[in-house]
């Protein structure tokens, strides 16, 4: 991905080196030009076309936010409800995550997400332990993590 980003870089700074018109909208032009000169040749690249995986890591971020006000919506209705009837608990999350940057990065969305923590990791990082504030049920818990942020992190690394 980083040598496709580098390359596209250095095909608009060619262009505009060639145009002799070093203004932000030729380079722009250039971008957009080696865009187009990069899909025609992604056949070439062992990896899949970097604006994908652009895509996915702004769909996670989307993911992330929405997932952050409505747990915060939660949280707050705990808080000012007058009785306090919350059901806290530790559940246990297998990940199908590999690689120690998913992992640490599922790990943090979900710690970043007010009304839950990540516990512990499993010798093998396969296991998370994670506390929530409020279980109605444990694997409704697990299948929107599973469905949210583990689904999209395997987006971004595919």
């Amino acid at each position: 991905m980083s040598f496709q980003i580098l390359l596209n870089v250095f095909l608009s700074l060619i262009w505009m080196f060639l145009k002799d018109d070093y203004s932000p909208s030729t380079f722009l032009i250039g971008y957009l030009l080696g865009l187009l000169l990069l899909l025609a040749y992604r056949s070439f690249f062992n990896e899949r076309f970097y604006l994908l995986r652009v895509k996915a890591v702004i769909i996670l971020l989307l993911i992330f936010l929405k997932e952050l006000v409505l747990s915060n919506i939660s949280v707050l209705k705990h808080v000012l409800k007058p009785k306090l009837d919350i059901r806290p608990g530790i559940f246990a999350l297998e990940t199908e995550l590999t690689k120690d940057w998913e992992i640490t990065t599922l790990a943090n969305l979900i710690t970043l997400t007010p009304g839950t923590l990540v516990v512990d990791v499993s010798l093998d990082s396969r296991i998370l332990y994670i506390h929530a504030i409020d279980i109605a049920e444990k694997h409704e818990a697990i299948d929107s993590i599973k469905n949210s942020f583990e689904k999209a992190i395997m987006e971004v690394s595919k």
